[in-house]
């Protein structure tokens, strides 16, 4: 399997968002002919004041319903490349609440799954901006893994990445690949980002993809907010197969799941784990 992480400045202009990102993936195709392509978080609407996250938010489709614009994008992009697309994450509309929520289609256009984040992004950074996320989402319970026609992928939304015991859970359920779509804070991506990346791959002995945002935007209060960019693949040792610096653009790399064989027989930590 080759899989592609896209990275873009995206901003709070749904329709501009949906082609860049409409742009970026047609090149990647094009170049690298990939199996799957992965978006980063919150991709089709970043940053923006409460009513224009609301605006963006979509309700996402029963039987029955019409998709909103962001998730018939993706099905569309699916069908027409016949490819696996993980849609990063959007917000969703569930009712009155809203969900940062991933999702994954198949070749077909068809939805295989869909996870909304457990873990919110409620903290200070050390420069002292704070962030809020749970004061507009709610939170996800469900761990969701899937199988694919290459791949079970297990799915995670970047702030998740702190947390092990999630990627353990996914690990439990078979997970392959994990998917980490995300919008990093340039303040923390700096010091964090690839040293949680590479041991996520390395606890769960799974292939790690981390599509992420990249550039400023303005946060509901108008101050300018910096995401870090530097999307990255990593393999099951932990590493660095292939990754991008802080520019708009894809990066590709070949998905080898026999070495996800190879490791776990030759360290089988799973088997060796008491405490957890």
């Amino acid at each position: 399997m080759r899989a592609t992480v896209i990275q873009f400045e995206a901003t709070s202009h749904k329709a501009r968002n949906i082609e860049a990102v409409r742009g970026l993936v047609a090149a990647a195709i094009a170049q690298d002919r990939a199996d799957l392509v992965s978006l980063p978080e919150m991709w089709s609407c970043l940053g923006g004041d409460r009513a224009a996250k609301r605006e963006a938010a979509e309700p996402l489709p029963t039987p029955g319903t019409p998709p909103g614009p962001a998730y018939a994008f993706m099905a569309e992009i699916a069908r027409a490349h016949g490819i696996i697309v993980h849609g990063g994450s959007i917000a969703e509309l569930a009712g009155e609440t809203l969900f940062n929520t991933s999702l994954v289609f198949g070749s077909d256009g068809a939805e295989l799954v869909r996870y909304r984040k457990i873990h919110l992004f409620d903290i200070t950074t050390p420069s002292g901006a704070g962030y809020r996320e749970s004061s507009l989402f709610g939170a996800g319970k469900d761990v969701a893994v899937v199988s694919t026609v290459h791949a079970r992928l297990g799915l995670s939304i970047c702030y998740d990445l702190r947390f092990p015991e999630l990627f353990l859970a996914l690990r439990r359920q078979g997970a392959e690949v994990i998917l980490i779509p995300s919008a990093f804070t340039a303040e923390t991506g700096r010091d964090h980002w690839e040293v949680l990346l590479r041991a996520r791959a390395i606890e769960t002995q799974c292939w790690v993809i981390a599509a992420a945002t990249t550039g400023q935007h303005n946060d509901a209060a108008g101050n300018r907010r910096s995401t870090w960019g530097h999307s990255m693949i990593v393999d099951p040792w932990g590493t660095v197969r292939a990754s991008l610096g802080d520019a708009p653009g894809f990066a590709t790399a070949d998905i080898d799941l026999a070495q996800v064989t190879r490791v776990r027989d030759a360290m089988p930590v799973l088997q060796h784990r008491r405490l957890a």
